[in-house]
Formats: C-alpha cells, structure tokens, sequence
C-alpha cells in the first residue's frame, strides 16, 4: 500500500517536532526571520511585497498565503525550511498588506474585479521568476490557486502542499463550522463581512501579539480583494479527477479543529491521491504547528530528485 493510500496522524505520539512546537511563546509577527530579504515583485496586476529566506542555490519552495492573509504566516516556518537548504519565498496576494497597489486595474486591458485569472497569473509569473520547479504550499484559498497553477503549469511544480484548502468543489462554505448552514443565503460581501467579523472579535483565541498584527495589517488590505476572494470561493472548481492524475507527490495538511470536518479533508486527499497530515491545530497549521508542518513537507520533498 502505497503512502497515498494511507490517511495518518502527523505524530501521533509526542516527537521533537511536537515538542518545539508546544514552546511556541506569542511573538511581534511584522519582525520577518534574520537574513530574510525583502524585496518587490512585479506582477501583471502590480507590485507584490515578497520575502525570501535561504541559499540563494537552493532548491526553491513558494508558500502562498490566502484571504486576509499575508507572507508573515509563515514566520515561523520560513527559517527551518531555510536550514534544510530551501530558498523559501512567500509573497503578498494582490490586494493584500504590502500588496495592496496591486489590482485588476493594473492589467491590461483593466479589469473592475479581482477574478480567479488575476491571481492564477500572479502566481504563475511568480514561479516563472525562479529557473526551476519549486515546492508549492498553498495556504486555504491559495490552495485551490496552486491547483490550478499546477494544471496549468506542471513543469513548475516539484510537490505540492494544500494547507487547510477547500477540500470540496462549488460553494465550499457550506460545510464549515458556524456560517454553514446560513452560508448558502449570504452574499459574498456579507460572507467577508462575517470573516472579517470573527477574525478582528478573535473568535480562534489567538494570541495577543497575532491579534495585534492580523488587526494591523487589515488598515492596507483592500476591502474588495476579500469580497472577490469569497466569491471565487463560493464556486471553486473541481479539480480533483485532474489532481489525482497528476504524478508529482502531494501533502494535505490541516488542523484537527480546521473550519471543515476532518473526514471531508481525508476524503479529499484520498481523491487526488495525496497523503493526509492532522495536526492538534486550527486552521493555521503554519502558526500553531511549524515544525510538525516542516517536518512533512521536508519529508514529501525528500520524494522528489528536487532536493539541497
């Protein structure tokens, strides 16, 4: 049996990786890993804030954060992948933090919205800017992003990671913790306003230095980037026949409490072929649960001929 056959616990019995991550203490998350170089990015829909950590020869992993979201995330993961020998980058999505000049308007010819086709082509000039493929994590709604860059552009692609992404096809709201069953008679503005909502009112309990940050980077995210995010997210494609018959191994990572139920998330990976890792997390993995989620990825890594 083969591991994708195999939905397992990432460590399920107490192991460094789970240790580290237990100690984790709240932090400053605007103050980026030493070495990290920031720079900026020109995307067809701007300029996108980019950070990048790691041997400038090493082989190449793109972390891609999701609605709300932004590089930072993956503060904490950034330098174990560095130490492994990775170049690890992650970048602002159009309209989000450091992004937020980027914008359908930006095109060419302009557009009024920021539609699957802005970000897809963000992305894709993203893993174009390196000279070889690179292991790709998309973080939620990046994760459908990635799915599609990978149909579309598979020589780019080493492995790829969906973390916490949705694990349905359609209106994919319909499944989640407390909005499910509502989620069906909201528009997608009024479904970014209850987001929205929760995440400034903490209702995942998150520390108080990540609350200050999440709050903070809201003043530059541009309110109609969010909108246009979960109206795409209310009709992700299914993708999932065209996943399984990719050949480049693939990780399903997400949190034991993660917004949808456990057994859609293993149904999903089992669907496209991918190996299942739960972590004692939320939603955010990358957060609550780096080591753990660094560990797996180094590991599916290890699979492929693109390694240090």
């Amino acid at each position: 049996m083969s591991n994708s056959d195999v939905a397992v616990d990432a460590a399920p019995t107490p192991d460094a990786a789970r240790l580290a991550d237990a100690v984790i203490t709240d932090l400053d998350w605007r103050v980026l890993p030493e070495g990290a170089e920031r720079s900026d990015f020109a995307a067809p829909s701007g300029t996108l804030a980019r950070v990048a950590l790691g041997p400038a020869s090493g082989p190449r992993v793109v972390l891609v954060p999701g609605a709300t979201g932004s590089k930072e995330d993956f503060v904490l993961m950034l330098p174990l992948l560095a130490k492994a020998g990775y170049r690890v980058e992650s970048f602002d999505l159009a309209g989000q933090y450091e992004s937020w000049r980027a914008g359908p308007w930006n095109l060419r010819p302009p557009r009024l919205r920021y539609d699957e086709r802005l970000f897809l082509d963000d992305l894709l000039a993203v893993l174009d800017d390196g000279g070889s493929p690179a292991h790709v994590l998309g973080y939620s709604f990046a994760g459908t992003l990635a799915e599609l860059a990978l149909l579309e552009r598979p020589q780019r692609f080493a492995s790829l990671t969906l973390m916490s992404a949705p694990p349905e096809p359609g209106q994919v709201f319909r499944s989640i913790k407390r909005i499910g069953a509502i989620s069906g008679f909201t528009s997608p503005r009024q479904g970014a306003a209850l987001m929205l909502w929760g995440i400034r009112n903490n209702l995942n309990r998150v520390p108080p230095g990540r609350l200050a940050f999440v709050r903070e980077r809201f003043a530059l995210t541009r309110r109609e980037s969010v909108d246009d995010i979960i109206a795409l997210m209310m009709q992700t494609p299914d993708l999932r026949a065209q996943l399984a018959a990719t050949t480049i191994p693939k990780l399903v990572a997400v949190g034991e409490h993660d917004l949808w139920p456990r057994w859609l998330h293993e149904r999903f990976a089992a669907e496209i072929g991918a190996r299942l890792a739960v972590y004692p997390a939320g939603h955010s993995p990358c957060e609550t649960a780096p080591h753990q989620l660094a560990r797996d990825m180094l590991a599916l890594f290890a699979e492929t001929d693109l390694t240090p």
